[in-house]
């Protein structure tokens, strides 16, 4: 299949960003093509979905959440995020969206797959598709190019049928605006905060702290830990065994030309009178005129940095308004084309932009160049030693993890290639003490294998490595004599924030029978405090980000000023009041319409998907398997 296409050939690339390929394989749960005659684990319309699609698409999800999580990632997270019902939900939906394809008639055309595929960046090498490299990621993925392809034209259809249901979707100005208001309206609160740690003197027996460590074990569970062993292929003990001809550095500097050109660029400084894009014709001429004024100094002698650390009205004011040296494109016009049709120390007239008006003075201008073969010859060299060294650390690599399936010894496999075999103390999922770039990575692969298995090639950005497990040590729970001070301390905090709670509520019940504020906080020689006005998902001010308070300060209104519970936040327990509530006006609407309209649509386009995919699932036969 696709013979033409695996005639493109040249360069190199690794096996790591398979799962970078096609982002919708993970979203979608797209899996192996194995085991079709596998236990089944559940039917959509009468089509079986296997367990060994069920595992891939569950390991998909657990290595995307690990690259989320981190370390952080353990079992109790994967069960909250129930990860098993993730799989077969996305394992289901892809049947059912791809029936939906075949209903509708969806094709993709050799020609669109050729093109989809060519343009991965997973199999270019310096921007070309490179058949050995996209041979060489498949058969790392245990993938041939025939299944891919096959992965590739289904992920292009669900996409498709997607894009399909989502295309009627449109917004109103009405809905952006209502979703402008509730996003921009803006609320003051009072508040009284009963603070845990301001209760002093609490007892804790010896019986308490027993009994309180019998009922919270699980919290004192000490960390699993891992021993392993190592091998590691460092790219840079391969440079000496590169050899770089200079048809190959011509040949490179031809095909990447661009990357030895600099274009014109300018250092410069700007004073900035800021102006709305929408200001009157009058406002416009006096802020012009405020300009002129600074100008006439700046050409009078006055140092320009000084000026602009007085009259700038930009951010870059405290830094007298310096720039830094910045290409045309970076700049917006007519800025730009002012800017880079002066010389060196020339100060501008005012220049307009949506801004307001500017003075420009340039510090110095970087005329365009372009480096000779002669000159780049060096730095060319020095990345296609660097590409070939990577190229054959990872083939050592891959060689010494073939051979252990046939030794399963790292020894052997490590002796066999002239590497050294490291051995690790014990490590939490922090990672090992060793110098090793990306620690947590490592340390998630080494837990994630059983004891003496033997990883893939890894990738940790300081070479390729090869990983056994030599021992685990599971968490566990102590004795309790071990943790007693800790479980004392834990205790002592527990009832300090009891005590906190409780006179919370004891005030929130005060206010609701109709008693001042001021004086219920003064009973708990506490003060009350004002947060001023703030928006939906902004930090509280005075209270910092707590967004329980915020959105319980947003349910109070003039009609009912106190909220049903004291809320908790993490510095204690509030008590809150409303005070006022402010509606955005229109001129800041029209300013922010067209992105809130696009990010609107985008909410709107995936819920629309969703609601379409639930009735498809509710009118489908679905069976999952009991024993499953």
């Amino acid at each position: 299949m696709l013979n033409i296409m695996r005639k493109y050939a040249s360069s190199w690339m690794i096996k790591f960003i398979l799962g970078a390929v096609v982002v919708v394989f993970v979203f979608w749960g797209v899996g192996s093509f194995r085991s079709q005659t596998a236990n089944r684990v559940a039917l959509v319309n009468g089509e079986a979905i296997t367990i060994e699609e069920y595992r891939q698409t569950y390991n998909n999800i657990i290595e995307q959440l690990r690259q989320q999580f981190g370390n952080n990632l353990n079992d109790s997270l994967i069960e909250m995020l129930q990860v098993d019902k993730q799989a077969i939900d996305q394992l289901i939906d892809q049947r059912l969206i791809m029936r939906e394809a075949e209903r509708l008639d969806f094709r993709v055309t050799d020609v669109e797959l050729i093109d989809s595929i060519h343009k991965i960046s997973a199999f270019q090498s310096a921007g070309i598709f490179d058949k050995n490299l996209y041979e060489r990621v498949l058969t790392r993925n245990r993938l041939t190019p025939e299944e891919f392809e096959v992965l590739q034209r289904k992920s292009m259809l669900l996409e498709r049928v997607k894009a399909y249901i989502e295309d009627g979707v449109k917004v109103s100005e009405a809905e952006v605006l209502e979703w402008y208001n509730w996003k921009n309206t803006a609320v003051n609160i009072d508040f009284v905060q009963f603070d845990p740690d301001r209760y002093q003197n609490i007892q804790v027996t010896d019986s308490e702290a027993k009994s309180f460590f019998e009922k919270n074990k699980a919290a004192y569970k000490t960390e699993p830990k891992v021993k392993v062993r190592y091998i590691k292929f460092n790219p840079k003990a391969y440079e000496s065994q590169v050899k770089i001809v200079e048809e190959e550095v011509a040949a490179y500097f031809e095909e990447h030309g661009q990357e030895f050109k600099k274009p014109k660029t300018v250092e410069a400084r700007h004073i900035l009178f800021a102006l709305e894009q929408d200001a009157d014709p009058q406002t416009v001429e006096n802020v012009k005129q405020k300009a002129l004024k600074v100008w006439e100094l700046a050409n009078g002698g006055k140092d320009f940095s000084e000026l602009a650390k007085q009259y700038s009205e930009g951010p870059t004011r405290d830094a007298g308004g310096y720039l830094g040296t910045f290409k045309r494109e970076d700049m917006i016009e007519p800025f730009a084309e002012r800017a880079f049709s002066m010389k060196a120390g020339e100060v501008s007239d005012p220049v307009r932009t949506q801004f307001g008006w500017h003075l420009i003075k340039v510090e110095k201008a970087n005329e365009a160049s372009a480096l000779s073969l002669d000159a780049a010859r060096a730095e060319i060299v020095k990345k296609l030693t660097a590409e070939r060294a990577k190229t054959k650390a990872y083939d050592d690599a891959e060689s010494a993890y073939e051979l252990t399936f046939e030794v399963n010894d790292l020894e052997k496999a490590s002796s066999a290639h002239n590497v050294t075999v490291q051995t690790t103390e014990f490590f939490t999922l922090e990672g090992p003490q060793k110098e090793i770039r990306e620690k947590s990575k490592f340390a998630s692969v080494a837990f994630s294998l059983s004891e003496m298995e033997i990883s893939d090639v890894q990738d940790f950005g300081d070479g390729f490595y090869i990983i056994q497990l030599l021992e685990k040590i599971p968490e566990s729970i102590p004795e309790a004599g071990t943790v007693a001070e800790k479980v004392k301390a834990d205790l002592t905090k527990e009832k300090q924030k009891e005590i906190a709670g409780q006179e919370a509520n004891e005030l929130l019940t005060a206010l609701k029978n109709g008693k001042p504020l001021k004086d219920e906080a003064k009973r708990y020689k506490l003060q009350v405090k004002s947060t001023g006005f703030f928006k939906r998902n902004e930090q509280v001010p005075a209270i910092g980000y707590e967004p329980e308070i915020s959105r319980t300060a947003f349910l109070l209104s003039t009609e009912k000023k106190l909220p049903d519970t004291v809320v908790e936040g993490a510095k204690g327990y509030y008590v809150i009041i409303f005070k006022e509530k402010t509606i955005p006006d229109r001129a800041g609407f029209e300013k922010e319409e067209d992105q809130l309209k696009n990010n609107l649509l985008g909410q709107k386009r995936l819920r629309v998907f969703t609601d379409w995919l639930a009735h498809i699932r509710k009118s489908s036969d679905i069976k999952i398997e009991k024993s499953f």
